[in-house]
């Protein structure tokens, strides 16, 4: 039994392995290849950063605008950018499935780590540039900061795998997601704090899980912008019923994804 499930296992490594060089190929293919992938996000999040920061300059709610700016963009960016491309893993690896040793799952996985990685990589470019414009970027809870991450991306992931599912039984599905995710980059709290509204109001934006993503990131970067009402505990929640759910739906639907 031992053997059986390492050589399971090890065919599983090969697949994945397999399955990244191919990933790879197919987005970075163009003379400016891998490198572009990290600065075309990096470009798009710390140019519009700095025109908000330029244009309105000082601080929100203590945190200086440009630092506040480049989170909610990474963290939405984040959120945005794997979602359809996670969910067409299922249709795009559709030829692959004709080989017994490739599973729908494997190609979900590969393209989140890409996508995952990208995001680290623009991270750490955003990390480097405040570093040399002397930029003060405090860090309050470090800790905090990281979990917000992995959990974004496990919820990402997992709400791309429920849509990918669906979309492969009804096609006509992806249109209207895309229809309701567009709104989302502005009803996160990207361009403006929860606290620039009244608490009467936060309801209409608390339902958002991407609202408490973002504010508690700003949180850990800064304990002086405070939590008021977002929670860690319904960012945590969500994204286990998401993950939860998600598992449950590919374990009952995943020889109907390869029929597709």
């Amino acid at each position: 039994m031992k053997v059986s499930i390492g050589k399971q296992l090890k065919v599983w490594k090969s697949v994945l392995f397999a399955l990244f060089l191919r990933e790879m190929q197919s987005q970075f293919n163009d003379k400016l290849g891998l490198a572009w992938a990290f600065l075309e996000p990096f470009a798009f999040i710390f140019g519009l950063a700095y025109m908000r920061s330029f244009m309105s300059g000082g601080e929100v709610h203590t945190v200086p605008i440009l630092i506040y700016m480049m989170i909610g963009l990474i963290f939405i960016q984040s959120f945005l950018t794997p979602l359809s491309k996670v969910a067409n893993a299922f249709k795009k690896n559709k030829p692959l499935y004709a080989f017994r040793q490739v599973q729908p799952v494997s190609g979900l996985i590969v393209t989140g780590f890409m996508e995952f990685s990208i995001k680290c990589m623009v991270v750490f470019l955003a990390l480097i540039t405040l570093y040399l414009l002397d930029i003060d970027a405090s860090m309050h809870d470090p800790m905090l900061l990281i979990m917000l991450f992995l959990m974004l991306w496990v919820f990402t992931v997992s709400l791309s795998c429920i849509i990918g599912i669906a979309t492969a039984f009804v096609p006509e599905l992806s249109k209207i997601i895309n229809v309701i995710t567009r709104p989302m980059f502005f009803i996160s709290c990207v361009f403006f704090s929860l606290q620039d509204f009244a608490p009467e109001y936060w309801h209409w934006l608390t339902w958002n899980p991407l609202v408490h993503f973002i504010e508690l990131a700003r949180y850990a970067c800064y304990e002086s912008y405070g939590h008021q009402g977002v929670s860690l505990a319904f960012a945590a929640g969500t994204t286990f019923v998401c993950f939860f759910f998600a598992a449950c739906l590919y374990h009952l639907n995943w020889k109907g994804i390869l029929s597709r």
